[in-house]
Formats: C-alpha cells, structure tokens, sequence
C-alpha cells in the first residue's frame, strides 16, 4: 500500500485540504448512516488525525453523528467532508474522507466494504475485496450499533 500527499475541496471551494501519507487503498461503507449521508455507499480514504489539514474553518459544520463518530460538511456547498472517529481507542482522531474530494484519485483502489450485509441490492461493485457484514465490522472496530 503506497501513500502519498493529495490535495482537495468541496464542491464550492469554501473548504481546502490537504492530507499527506494517504494510502492508495480506500473503502465501502454500507451502513444506514453513510448511506442516508452520503446518498448511497461512502466511499473514503482513512487519513490519520496529523495528516489532514483543512483550510475555511468558518465553512465547515460538524455534528456528532453516533456515540463513536462525527461527520462534518461545508455549510456553503453542503459537500460531505469527513468522518471522524470520536471514541477513544485504536481508531481515535482518524478521517475518512470521501474519495470523490479529491483533485486526483488517480491509483486509488478499492480493497474493503463494510455492513456488506446492509448494502441495498440495487447495485455492487465488480471486483474481489474483503467484505465485512455489519458483525464483523462492528468486532473488528470496537464500536455498537448505538446510534446506527
């Protein structure tokens, strides 16, 4: 898995990023929140909590989404900006943030989904990857269905 600095923005260009050490590999969210967030599957990069620098303060709304996250957007655009895991543990302080944000995606894959088992089944993405069910997601990552 390489990783390399990208740059980005919403859709307005209210809110700039830049995030460094971002892997090329990204993943699927099926779950109820992401979806009704994200208008269908999330799909993000996991950046690190000192590797994403975010520039428009004063453009970017958050709000405590679940008991062990929070999701911010640009109030101008209404861009989704990211996904920020509030709860101590392993996973603290780390984003996940949209693929689409990005300048360039390019060489970016995708290599996991999550709450496979919640996914509508109205479409799939083609490919062999790791898929989770909302069980195993929920034991890998420590967190409960609170708030789901």
């Amino acid at each position: 898995m390489s990783a390399t600095e990208h740059k980005g923005q919403c859709l307005c260009g209210a809110v700039t990023f830049t995030a460094r050490n971002v892997p090329s590999e990204f993943g699927a969210c099926h779950c109820k929140m992401c979806q009704r967030w994200a208008g269908s599957a999330l799909l993000a990069v996991t950046v690190k909590r000192d590797d994403v620098t975010f520039r428009g303060p004063e453009a970017i709304s958050v709000a405590q989404t679940s008991d062990w996250a929070e999701r911010a957007w640009c109030n101008r655009c209404g861009s989704g900006l990211y996904y920020r895991v509030t709860a101590a543990g392993d996973h603290w302080g780390e984003y996940e943030i949209p693929i689409g944000l990005f300048d360039d995606p390019s060489g970016m894959r995708m290599t996991r989904e999550i709450f496979i088992d919640r996914k509508p089944g109205a479409f799939a993405f083609a490919g062999d990857r790791e898929r989770l069910t909302e069980a195993e997601t929920l034991a890998r990552y420590g967190a409960t269905t609170e708030g789901a």
